[in-house]
């Protein structure tokens, strides 16, 4: 994915769905969550485990969070990742975001065709911050 079209798509995002976010502080999930709050942008936890993390409502899956969505960020392992794009049509999302490590060819294929943009094995706290170095 370029560069300029990473830097709008997090310019423009105010909600993001982590899917996978733990509240355990050791956890990547957390620390990255932790950050983007920190930057402004609403956090919303799904993970049928948590009930509450960094002070968010948790939701036990994407069909459960109410409201539009910009990015789904992903925190689970690769074979989980087609029912979490699905779940991110359905929704109508504008982004699915898989973080360093979560690559699904097939599922980001389905996410582009259904229109949403794609970014896969990246991490977002990392682009997030080259582009305010950037700036």
């Amino acid at each position: 994915m370029a560069t300029h079209r990473i830097a709008e798509l997090l310019h423009t995002a105010r909600t993001i769905v982590v899917v996978g976010l733990s509240g355990k502080r050791f956890r990547p999930s957390y620390g990255v969550s932790e950050y983007l709050k920190r930057c402004g942008y609403r956090i919303i936890p799904v993970n049928p485990n948590e009930h509450e993390v960094l002070g968010e409502r948790c939701y036990p899956d994407l069909d459960s969070v109410p409201g539009p969505i910009d990015i789904v960020n992903i925190f689970r392992r690769s074979e989980f990742v087609p029912a979490i794009v699905e779940a991110a049509i359905r929704k109508g999302a504008r982004a699915v975001w898989m973080q360093e490590g979560v690559v699904h060819e097939a599922a980001a294929h389905d996410a582009e065709a259904a229109g949403l943009i794609v970014v896969m094995d990246r991490c977002i706290l990392k682009d997030h911050q080259r582009l305010r170095r950037a700036s």
